[in-house]
């Protein structure tokens, strides 16, 4: 890390970036984001404190949900932007180097890394689907006549006849949900499952039964959109939500380039 407190803030790595597009861009804590090239690759990057982005310090703050959201909307509006203007890797957050040196040295040594994944998602972007199932309302069944076991055996047995139509509803619904990631995988280059989200943080009704991203080839995206849209008017019981487009940070590698630290 640099001697003054300070240390490279890394949000991506593109190519064919116009210099001009990162004018007056800034990023974590408004630091102005630059550019640093090595082996025909467009590394954006800022400048950070250490005190707040350093090992320890980044402990406590990642506990910090300001800092968090913070830092996240600041990182995801540079690779956005970069994203807009040409293809772009988006790496983790707070990934740090000690000197732009240091940075080129990454850029050179994982080149035909960097390279693939960019081939990749040329020409491609992000967009994001969520089914939500809103099964329908139990029905109270009538009281069944006299057919042995009292009182209390009928409603043992109402309890079972409601559970068993729930698990049937869910069921369909999840089929339905399936039937529509399907059709939508089939309409783009690549499509992954993501874990199902705290409804606390959606803010929305109903349970979530496809929580999917889609790369998808941007002279196709009109068509995947509106099939996506359309569906939601062909499956009772479900409300699909269809977000993008974004960077397509689901469908880049774990591996980053930094394996072996700054």
């Amino acid at each position: 890390m640099s001697g003054d407190g300070t240390a490279v803030y890394l949000y991506g790595v593109t190519r064919d970036l116009d210099p001009a597009a990162l004018d007056g861009v800034t990023g974590v804590d408004a630091a102005p984001v630059r550019a640093v090239t090595a082996a025909g690759l467009t590394a954006l990057v800022s400048t950070a404190r250490l005190d707040r982005y350093g090992e320890q310090a980044l402990r406590a703050n990642l506990e910090d949900l300001r800092f968090l959201e913070d830092t996240a909307r600041a990182h995801h509006d540079v690779v956005g932007l970069a994203a807009r203007n040409a293809p772009t890797a988006p790496v983790r957050i707070a990934t740090l180097y000690r000197d732009d040196d240091r940075v080129r040295q990454v850029l050179t040594r994982q080149r035909a890394h960097f390279t693939r994944v960019l081939d990749g998602i040329t020409g491609r972007t992000e967009w994001g689907v969520k089914a939500y199932a809103h099964p329908p309302q139990a029905t109270q069944e009538p009281e069944r006549g006299p057919g042995g076991g009292g009182a209390g055996t009928a409603y043992l047995r109402r309890r079972q006849d409601q559970r068993r139509r729930r698990e049937r509803a869910a069921r369909h619904l999840a089929g339905l949900a399936e039937g529509l990631h399907a059709e939508l995988a089939g309409r783009a280059v690549a499509a992954r499952h993501h874990p199902p989200q705290d409804p606390r943080l959606s803010g929305r009704q109903g349970t979530l039964v496809l929580n999917a991203a889609y790369l998808v080839d941007d002279d196709h995206a009109h068509r995947f959109v509106e099939s996506a849209r359309t569906a939601a008017d062909h499956l009772e019981g479900i409300e699909v939500e269809v977000t993008g487009p974004w960077p397509p940070y689901s469908f880049i590698t774990a591996h980053d380039g930094t394996e072996d630290g700054a």
